[in-house]
Formats: C-alpha cells, sequence, structure tokens
C-alpha cells in the first residue's frame, strides 16, 4: 500500500548545523493545554509568535479548527475546519489573537471548551506581515517564511482559463493545500502522487484523477498553475493555499510503502520527526496525526484524524517509532 507523509521536526538535533538547529526549535512547535470555558484564554509555550495554528480537541468529537494570521480583516480572525466542507467563519469567537509566544482563544469548543484537552501544531510565517506577489496571472497576497518552507498564499479564483499563481517560495512546493473560503471540500497536491490530480483533506476517499486541477502541471520554484477545476480555481472565488517544501533536517515531504508486518517499513526524513501527518493513497483510508507531545516516548500511538470529528484513539494495528533519522511502522495497519 503506498501512503505519503508531511513530516516536521522540533526537537534540537546535535547532528544538525546551528542554522538547522534553529529551524527545528523555532519554526514548528506543539503545545498541549486544557480549556477553561472563558473568552480570553492566552496559550503559551510555543516560542514564537505563530501564524498558522491547527487545534483539535483530544478528548471529544469536535471539529479540527485552522486559523492562520493571514486570514484576519478588521480584527477578526477566520477559522476553517479540516474535516469539513465548511465556509470560513469570522467574528472573533474562536481565536483572537496570535500572540508572541502563543494564541489566545475564546470560549469554544474547537479551541477552548472547560476541562477539555487540546493539541495546537503551530507554524511560523512572517509574523502577519503579508506581500503581494504578482508572479502569476493572478496577484496572490502571500506569508512567506523560506527558512522553513512554508507559505500562505490568498488569491481569487478566475474560473475560465488555465492561470498561474505566485506562491513566494525559493523553490518549487511538494505540499499543497487549498481550500475555498466559501463552501467546499480540501484539495490536496502532494508532488509524490504527482499533478494529475488530488486528494481531500476532509474525507477518506483514495487519490481521484483530475487532469483540471493543476492542469497537469507541476508546480515550479514560483509559480502553481491552476486549470479549471474548481478545486482551486472557482470565478471571483477566494481561497486560502499552505504550502511546503522539504528542508534538510527540519521537514519532510515523501511516500513510503507499507509491508503489513510488525516489523514495519523505516521511513528515512534525516532528522528526528515532532509531527507527522500521512494518508493511504491506493485506497480510502483516514489521514494519521501523531507527534512527540502527546507521546513523548515510544511506541507512539495516540492518534487523531484531520478528515474527521473523532476523539484521540490509541489503535492496536497502528503504533510508530520516532528515531533519530525517521520513523518506523510497528504494526500491522
Amino acid at each position: 500500500s503506498g501512503y505519503l507523509a508531511l513530516c516536521s521536526s522540533n526537537l534540537p538535533d546535535t547532528t544538525l548545523s546551528p542554522d538547522q538547529d534553529e529551524q527545528a526549535n523555532d519554526h514548528f512547535n506543539t503545545v498541549l493545554y486544557t480549556g477553561n470555558g472563558s473568552s480570553g484564554h492566552a496559550i503559551t509555550g510555543v516560542g514564537f509568535q505563530p501564524d498558522w495554528v491547527w487545534i483539535k480537541e483530544r478528548n471529544g468529537a469536535t471539529n479540527h479548527g485552522l486559523h492562520d494570521s493571514s486570514r484576519v480583516s478588521s480584527g477578526n480572525e477566520a477559522i476553517l475546519y479540516s474535516n469539513d466542507t465548511d465556509a470560513e467563519s469570522t467574528g472573533g469567537a474562536y481565536l483572537s489573537s496570535f500572540d508572541s509566544d502563543g494564541f489566545t482563544v475564546n470560549n469554544n469548543a474547537s479551541g477552548n471548551n472547560s476541562s477539555d484537552t487540546y493539541v495546537a501544531w503551530n507554524w511560523k510565517a512572517n509574523g502577519g506581515t503579508t506581500s503581494s506577489n504578482t508572479n502569476g496571472d493572478i496577484t496572490s497576497t502571500v506569508q512567506v517564511n523560506n527558512t522553513a518552507g512554508f507559505s500562505l498564499i490568498l488569491y481569487t479564483g478566475f474560473g475560465e482559463a488555465v492561470k498561474t499563481v505566485g506562491h513566494g517560495l525559493s523553490q518549487a512546493p511538494e505540499m499543497i493545500l487549498f481550500k475555498t473560503r466559501g463552501s467546499g471540500n480540501w484539495f490536496v497536491y502532494h508532488k509524490d502522487t504527482g499533478n494529475t490530480g488530488y486528494t481531500f483533506l476532509n474525507a477518506n476517499t483514495a487519490f481521484t484523477g483530475d487532469a483540471n486541477f493543476l492542469n497537469n502541471t507541476t508546480p515550479s520554484s514560483t509559480l502553481i498553475t491552476l486549470g479549471t477545476s474548481s478545486a482551486a480555481n472557482a470565478e471571483s472565488t477566494n481561497y486560502v493555499a499552505y504550502a511546503f517544501h522539504s528542508v534538510e533536517g527540519y521537514s519532510k515531504m515523501g511516500k513510503y510503502t507499507g509491508n503489513a508486518s510488525t516489523d514495519g517499513t523505516f521511513v528515512y526524513t534525516g532528522f528526528r520527526p515532532a509531527f507527522i501527518m500521512g494518508k493511504r493513497t491506493d485506497t480510502a483510508n483516514y489521514w494519521y496525526m501523531i507527534d512527540s507531545a502527546r507521546d513523548t516516548f515510544n511506541e507512539v500511538e495516540n492518534i487523531l484524524d484531520a478528515s474527521a470529528t473523532t476523539a484521540e484513539a490509541n489503535y492496536s494495528s497502528e503504533k510508530y517509532d520516532f528515531l533519530s533519522n525517521g520513523f518506523k511502522l510497528r504494526q500491522t495497519g
């Protein structure tokens, strides 16, 4: 069976250069917290001001709340759900600010129910400072962290013909999550499933071929080519896209093949992972999310599903080891 994965590190590694060690500590981090059911609950310990915050309740069935500092208008931050097709919801009822060492949440099920436990995965872009990118046919608004290979992209679709949009990164993105800011699916491009289609983030379906998604064109070092599909280029429709490329010693986009053994596949990343999100591609299956904050030692087994509201679960057929240079599957699933 084929799988794809996004891996990030936030653990110091003595084999890294000083620059790489900075990346591992200052551009991605996972924090755990308990909700208090009130507005203005400050969550600290991230270590930097995050620009993309992905929050999930661990002990209950609630939506995954995705927040970013580019989609803020008149002080109102907008939430999207990775497990749903809903349009973004604004009004400040969810995450009220991105802070120097974390973020502040208000009273809501997706981020601050009283006594409920939460995990928040945090990525740094550019401190909320966006810029206009005119490299493509469509002008985009980007917020870029080239050191960490991460870009936040806002743009409006054209719909009638193949168009290009600038992503702001210094090299071609290897994984991109697209979502209309209105009602619609999440579409995922990954270099290892190719430019001929997509998989959904909000569903457990297998890879779907669609020549009109990216016009069968691999993203370049400056541009993403959009086909006529409404997945990423409906006329006059506003989109957000999160783009990543691998950075040595910090992040890795890749694929692996399972062997259905308890002595499972070893996947080389070149660093000790702190966060992994992966999905089976040859048939329907869920997006698994694991990290070193919820499991501080091997085997790693507390799993969340990006495509569902389900609570954190421990599955006997799904266990992993985080190793100094990658990860290893430890069960048959």
